[in-house]
C-alpha cells in the first residue's frame, strides 16, 4: 500500500512540473505538438526510471555517511555525501547519452524534432530533482526508489502532453497579440498547476 501511495503521490501531488516547476525550460519549448511532447515525455520516464534507483544504490553503498562500512571497519566513518551532486549528474549524463543513441537509431524523425532538447535532458532539473528528493526524503528501499522514479516520470509525461494538447487547441483560438506564444503558455501552465493542487485533497 505504501508503494502505491508513493506512486500516486509522485504523479499527481508531487508533480515535478505543477508542484515544483522543475524542468520548465524543455516543458515550455517542446510542448507545441502532442507527438513531440509524448516522445520527450517517454524519454524522461525512461531516464528517471533508471537513474533514480541507480543513484539510490550509489547513495546507499558509496555516498552517505557510513555507506562504505562494507569495505571494512576502517571505512565506517567515511562520508562522501559531498560528492552527491557530481556523482548523480554523471549517472544522469550517461543514461541520457544512451537514450539519445537509441532514439537517433530507431526514431530519427523524433530525434530531429526534439533537437537540442533531447541531450539537454541531462541538465533537466526534474531529473536531478528526483534523485535529490529520493536522497533528502530518505526513501528506504530500491523498490520504492524505482517506483518514485517511474511515478515522477509519468507525472512529467502527463504534464507535458496535456500542455501540448491545450497549446494545439489554442492555435485555433483568438489570443490577444501581447499574450501569444510564451505568454499564454505561462498562463495556461499556472492554471493547470492550480488544477493539480486539487489532488492534494487525496488522503493517502
Amino acid at each position: 500500500m505504501e508503494s502505491l501511495n508513493l506512486f500516486i503521490k509522485s504523479i499527481f501531488i508531487d508533480n515535478m512540473i505543477f508542484a515544483y516547476f522543475l524542468g520548465m525550460c524543455s516543458f515550455l519549448a517542446v510542448s507545441k505538438t502532442v507527438k513531440t511532447s509524448a516522445g520527450l515525455g517517454l524519454a524522461v520516464i525512461f531516464v528517471l526510471f533508471v537513474t533514480v534507483p541507480v543513484n539510490f544504490l550509489l547513495n546507499e553503498y558509496i555516498l552517505k555517511p557510513g555507506a562504505l562500512s562494507w569495505l571494512g571497519e576502517g571505512f565506517k566513518d567515511v562520508d562522501l555525501s559531498f560528492l552527491s551532486f557530481i556523482m548523480f549528474i554523471a549517472v544522469i549524463a550517461a543514461i541520457v547519452q544512451l537514450v539519445e543513441m537509441i532514439v537517433e537509431r530507431f526514431a530519427p524523425a523524433l530525434y530531429g524534432q526534439l533537437g537540442i532538447f533531447l541531450p539537454l535532458i541531462a541538465v533537466n532539473c526534474a531529473i536531478m530533482g528526483a534523485s535529490l528528493f529520493m536522497q533528502s526524503r530518505g526513501i528506504p528501499s530500491l523498490g520504492e526508489a524505482t517506483i518514485f522514479g517511474l511515478g515522477s516520470g509519468i507525472g512529467w509525461f502527463i504534464a507535458i502532453v496535456l500542455m501540448a494538447a491545450i497549446r494545439e487547441k489554442i492555435t485555433y483560438s483568438h489570443v490577444p497579440a501581447p499574450l501569444k506564444g510564451v505568454g499564454i503558455a505561462f498562463i495556461t501552465c499556472g492554471l493547470m498547476a492550480i488544477a493539480f493542487m486539487s489532488f492534494m485533497g487525496i488522503k493517502l
